[in-house]
């Protein structure tokens, strides 16, 4: 097996060395630089009870997922990385395992749709109850971590898609003095941007279909952690529930972390980009970006994230008919779902992402138009939008 070099002493290896490197050793057998695809779903022993590197069954193991989970550890700088099928699947064995009936989450008032609804209507109906605020508020917070059913603090940052920053550091502090756990969802920042782990987290959490996958052709789920004890139920309910990423799925996401270095800095400069010229546009209300200045989270954000991202959001002055007009009117800006790949997409939450949690506090604003620039050439993005709001 050939090694891959590693860094001088006393130093540890770069993110984007462990982004190509880790886990993925040459083939032992044909010297392959990237490693085989592993479809099996069984696996032969060495006689009952002796398995081959651990391996007998699909679900419970398989070798390319075992690569990805290897990569997701070293990038979050977490001991332990399990890959799921999708990010509401991670997120849901978080639940399943760190929580228990009568227990309670807190979380952001500004929260991703898909997970309050997952968090309130499924694992509400089963007894885990969740309390939103606003988690700016630390007193707010402390005081309902301070109840003994709050076991779990919930955090987004940046948040989808209102794009608030809060402080995960103060956030891990007030937790922990209350013996709660921190989770932190870092979909938006990935871990090129933005590491939890190192400011306080207890547990991460990805849908690694965004960045992470970096190409809008896989769906997966990560979660990430440090903790022993937590990484053993963590790792139970992947096997036992048995929600894991396929192989192929996890072998396009380790292709995709390969470059999400350098995709993440071209994200971020052209995000950039584009919310400095619309900025004081007249056709927008407000841009939200943690890289402007004006923006209420910027100082925190250029502490604890390496850039600031390629996610923007808009409010349209003209309100919501403005809104949907031009999220129907641009040409490389595709109206879509999702967000994190390579090709820019234009969503409107209050009726797509976040359609969910209409009418509750964790509703969206209609004039809200949520953009994930991709790495095309800026001008390009920057004309696609201008000609789109000039048509208002």
């Amino acid at each position: 097996m050939t090694e891959t070099p590693q860094a001088g002493a006393g130093r540890a290896r770069g993110f984007s060395t462990h982004a190509i490197h880790t886990g993925q050793d040459v083939d032992e057998v044909f010297g392959a630089v990237v490693p085989p695809l592993h479809f099996s779903t069984t696996y032969a022993p060495d006689g009952i009870g002796n398995l081959r590197r651990g391996y007998d069954y699909g679900r419970a193991g398989n070798p390319t997922r075992t690569a990805l989970q290897e990569q997701l550890a070293a990038l979050e700088g977490g001991a332990h990385a399990f890959s799921f099928g999708s990010g509401l699947a991670a997120e849901d064995a978080v639940i399943r395992g760190l929580l228990r009936p009568g227990q309670r989450i807190v979380m952001g008032n500004d929260a991703y749709g898909g997970s309050y609804r997952l968090i309130s209507r499924i694992h509400g109906d089963w007894g885990i109850a969740n309390t939103p605020l606003d988690l700016n508020d630390h007193d707010r917070v402390a005081a309902e971590l301070a109840h003994d059913d709050a076991t779990l603090l919930w955090v987004e940052t940046p948040s989808n898609p209102l794009m608030t920053v809060v402080d995960i550091k103060a956030l891990a502090e007030i937790a922990h003095a209350h013996g709660a756990l921190l989770l932190v969802d870092n979909t938006f920042a990935s871990p090129y941007l933005q590491q939890p782990l190192s400011l306080g987290a207890d547990v991460v959490v990805h849908s690694t279909t965004k960045y992470l996958g970096g190409h809008s052709d896989v769906v997966g789920g990560a979660v990430v952690l440090s903790d022993d004890a937590l990484a053993e139920k963590i790792a139970f309910q992947q096997f036992a529930v048995g929600a894991v990423s396929g192989p192929l799925d996890a072998y396009l996401t380790t292709r995709g972390i390969k470059t999400l270095g350098v995709r993440m800095d071209r994200h971020s400069s052209n995000a950039m980009a584009i919310a400095r010229h619309f900025e004081g546009h007249s056709a927008i209300e407000r841009v939200l970006y943690p890289g402007l200045e004006s923006h209420p989270g910027h100082e925190l954000a250029a502490t604890q994230m390496r850039d600031f991202g390629g996610m923007v959001s808009l409010q349209l002055a003209g309100g919501e008919p403005a809104a949907r007009k031009v999220a129907e009117g641009t040409e490389l800006f595709i109206l879509a779902e999702s967000l994190g790949g390579v090709e820019s997409l234009m969503n409107y939450p209050h009726e797509m992402t976040h359609a969910s949690v209409r009418g509750t506090e964790l509703a969206v604003p209609e004039n809200l138009l949520r953009l994930s620039v991709g790495i095309e050439d800026v001008e390009d993005l920057i004309e696609d939008l201008e000609k789109a709001l000039g048509g208002l």
